[in-house]
């Protein structure tokens, strides 16, 4: 196990984007959101395309600045930097995107020894690019020497994880990693993060996938229009939805041997049925672990106040 993981912390982080032809509009892309992520913990973040899912994956990695509210490590706020990436990582949606074609794929290894371990002999580098390369279940003599179109989108991939390991890493943020994937190799990647997760890694899964959101989440975090409408619990979450948003996602999951029905109607509103209503504040607990805004939104944001 890793010592000195890192707890990911959000309060009501909101980020805003200039909007119109001369900037005098904004679009809210993310609003108020809430939720953490402990060390050894993989928290799942689904929702639309759209939904803000992955600007809040740029802000925590810092690549994006917070409009308002607070975002921190260990109680830090985020300030990107050497030391920062040093720790913290993300692996995104289209591997190739991340590589030179014109270099071999392990060049991403080289960038990672000259500016974080130069000081590193050119034989132990070796056997450090070729430990971190099986453990994220490749053959070195298969991949490394080779050029990014030789290597299929999982093995590039594999490889920006590997590419991590090298560091000092406690926190991933994994931005639709498995969307570009077949099936197979899917489940292998899936798996690869459990191993991380069992090393005491937290990890911000980012998804649009409710069946690989809930494969190896302890927390599921729902996003519609860039507010949280649910989360929790994923267990609790998905055998017991309180929010339209929820219930309607899960609804359009395909199932064999079974036809499509829509979601059940909700005859009440959880969060304002409690009372919450006239006192505003965050997300109503309907049970232990388990958090639901208002049924009605974005129309109704009281909940948020």
């Amino acid at each position: 196990m890793l010592e000195g993981g890192l707890m990911l912390t959000l309060d009501r982080v909101t980020k805003t984007f200039r909007a119109g032809a001369f900037g005098g509009g904004s679009v809210t892309a993310v609003d108020r959101v809430s939720f953490s992520a402990a060390p050894g913990e993989l928290v799942s973040l689904i929702g639309e395309s759209g939904s803000g899912k992955s600007t809040i994956g740029r802000m925590v990695l810092g690549l994006t600045e917070v409009t308002s509210g607070s975002l921190t490590l260990d109680g830090e706020q985020v300030r990107p930097g050497k030391d920062f990436y040093r720790r913290v990582q993300g692996v995104f949606q289209d591997p190739f995107s991340c590589y030179n074609p014109v270099f071999k794929a392990d060049r991403v290894f080289a960038l990672v020894r000259r500016a974080y371990h130069p000081g590193v002999g050119d034989k132990e580098w070796a056997d450090r690019v070729e430990k971190a390369v099986r453990d994220v279940r490749l053959d070195p003599g298969q991949v490394l020497g080779r050029y990014p179109h030789q290597l299929s989108g999982g093995q590039l991939q594999r490889l920006l994880i590997a590419r991590a390991l090298l560091l000092d890493l406690r926190f991933l943020v994994a931005d639709e990693i498995t969307s570009m994937l077949d099936a197979s190799t899917r489940i292998d990647v899936l798996n690869l993060l459990a191993g991380l997760k069992e090393r005491g890694l937290g990890v911000l899964y980012i998804t649009h996938d409710l069946s690989l959101g809930t494969y190896l989440a302890e927390k599921t975090v729902v996003l519609r229009n860039g507010r949280v409408v649910e989360h929790g619990d994923t267990t609790k979450l998905f055998a017991n939805p309180a929010h339209p948003y929820t219930r309607t996602l899960l609804a359009a999951v395909p199932r064999l041997n079974q036809p499509w029905t829509p979601a059940e109607p909700v005859e009440s509103c959880a969060y304002h049925d409690a009372g919450r209503a006239a006192s505003g504040g965050g997300l109503h607990e309907t049970e232990p672990g388990h958090f639901v805004a208002c049924a009605q939104l974005p129309a109704c944001g009281r909940n948020l106040a």
